[in-house]
């Protein structure tokens, strides 16, 4: 197959594409105030797990190809992996509806650039990590939000808030 003859990888952009509705489906109508609420003994809160699975994607994703992720400022201190959300003031967490933003943002730049990966491409060793390839660099990070989607469902029905503004249950198929 030459590069004419490209064909994007179709399960990749619906799992991409699932997850993510998914995601912003179970923030709707979620309050700034049940964004920052926490369980006692848990660390996170929705706001943390929603903008965790903005950079996690991004970081891992852009990692994979070797390119600059694009995230706001400080949002990888505060919101990757290695963090510790209680080391962080509330002042420096951007609000709720901002994250949402990012979110639903993100898929306008990186939606492109997974159409465009050629299947060697995606088959690739990871650089400086060549025992995992593109492809599984990005499912992980994608399984990664959907599990963190989880946990926002589930943080919000402790706080016995359920419902969207859509009026499906999140996370069921229709």
């Amino acid at each position: 197959m030459n590069d004419g003859d490209h064909v994007p990888d179709p399960t990749l952009l619906m799992l991409f594409d699932e997850v993510r509705q998914k995601t912003l489906e179970v923030l709707e109508g979620v309050t700034p105030q049940q964004s920052l609420w926490r369980p006692p003994g848990l660390q996170n809160n929705i706001l943390w797990h929603a903008a965790h699975s903005f950079v996690v994607v991004e970081s891992l994703t852009m990692r994979a190809l070797d390119k600059p992720p694009r995230m706001p400022e400080g949002w990888f201190e505060i919101f990757s992996w290695k963090a510790r959300p209680a080391d962080f003031p509330a002042d420096r967490w951007p609000p709720l509806n901002r994250v949402v933003d990012e979110l639903q943002a993100q898929p306008t730049w990186l939606r492109p650039i997974l159409a465009e990966l050629s299947e060697a491409q995606l088959a690739a060793a990871v650089p400086r990590k060549p025992d995992r390839t593109v492809r599984h660099l990005i499912v992980h990070a994608m399984h990664d939000e959907a599990c963190h989607a989880g946990e926002i469902w589930l943080l919000r029905k402790i706080q016995g808030f359920t419902g969207t503004t859509s009026g499906s249950t999140p996370g069921k198929t229709e």
